[in-house]
């Protein structure tokens, strides 16, 4: 993946975002420290980020969820210590 620090990509960033556009992500660099990745919105990279319900129909909750525990919760709090 192509590296390009600040300077250069503030002069060069209209060719930059075209380069994006068609799917050529980079990484702009600050003094050799990479900063930012540049990546098309449409790109699958863009859209791995996506975590939220990944399991979704995979699991099942039971009815009970919550209150499962809830003898063992009491005793902690009511019992003796």
């Amino acid at each position: 993946m192509r590296t390009v620090n600040i300077h250069d990509a503030k002069t060069h960033l209209s060719r930059l975002v075209e380069l994006a556009a068609k799917g050529e992500s980079f990484i702009i660099a600050k003094a050799g420290r990479p900063m930012v990745k540049v990546v098309a919105l449409d790109s699958p990279a863009a859209r791995g980020a996506r975590r939220l319900g990944f399991m979704a129909g995979e699991i099942a909750v039971p009815e009970d969820f919550d209150r499962m525990g809830e003898a063992e919760v009491a005793d902690l709090f009511d019992g003796d210590a």
